[in-house]
């Protein structure tokens, strides 16, 4: 795929790589993911990065990352009409209800990134969207009007920059609406504690896994995560999971 642009955020670690493709995109699920070879940055294995959101008219796949290493870093420099070697759509993705329901989207760091094209999805399937976004300061919640278009937005940093004061976890939003599901991806901790809330209340929840991922096809067993019905690839059986299924 050749790049179309590349835009990093002020002030943050994130950029939006926008790709092009040649012929159609193929069908993509939100939560679904890519593995990205970066050549020249001395790494050895792909990038599996979550698809940020899908422009079907303009044949365009976002990717929205995190300058965390050598392999992150070497894709933020890339310019425009420079080629990506990309394989995608990787794994499974979010269940889109069929019916009308109210859901909450928990993202925490980087973990908001499948989280915008899974807003759109929901949408247009007619449920009512909310998302809870957190961070450490307001320089790492980005795109906060893009995800605007598909929900009321609520915020949460730990230094009280944006939003209300403390984790995800802590926000009002959680008792200040009902909700029929929730989608969550972010740090471990985070999904974890997020999870906990969701069996409590009785409410549906589906968690996007961050696991290390090497080949991305679940031959190399290295994001291995032990479930109810035995040791499962996260990369081919997941990433998303429905935290009954885990022993969390």
């Amino acid at each position: 795929m050749a790049v179309r642009s590349n835009q990093s955020m002020p002030g943050s670690q994130y950029f939006v790589l926008k790709l092009v493709s040649d012929s159609e995109l193929p069908e993509i699920k939100p939560g679904q993911f890519a593995e990205v070879y970066v050549e020249g940055a001395d790494v050895l294995l792909r990038r599996p990065i979550s698809i940020h959101y899908v422009d079907r008219q303009n044949k365009e796949l976002w990717l929205l990352v995190q300058k965390v290493g050598k392999g992150t870093r070497k894709m933020s420099e890339l310019k425009e009409n420079d080629t990506v070697n990309v394989v995608f759509p990787l794994g499974n993705g979010f269940t889109i209800p069929e019916k009308s329901e109210k859901v909450l989207l928990v993202g925490g760091g980087v973990g908001i990134a499948p989280l915008l094209q899974l807003g759109l999805e929901l949408k247009n399937a007619g449920a009512e969207v909310s998302y809870l976004l957190g961070a450490k300061t307001k320089s790492d919640l980005v795109e906060l009007e893009v995800y605007s278009k598909y929900g009321e937005v609520f915020t949460s940093t730990e230094d009280g920059s944006l939003g209300e004061k403390g984790f995800v976890t802590q926000n009002s939003a959680f008792n200040g609406k009902s909700y029929d599901r929730i989608y969550t991806c972010g740090p471990t901790p985070m999904m974890k504690a997020v999870a906990k809330i969701a069996l409590e209340k009785g409410i549906d929840c589906e968690v996007s896994l961050e696991n290390k991922m090497a080949c991305g096809l679940g031959a190399c067993l290295c994001c291995v995560e032990d479930t109810k019905d035995g040791h499962r690839c996260v990369c081919s059986d997941g990433p998303v999971f429905n935290v009954k299924d885990l022993k969390w």
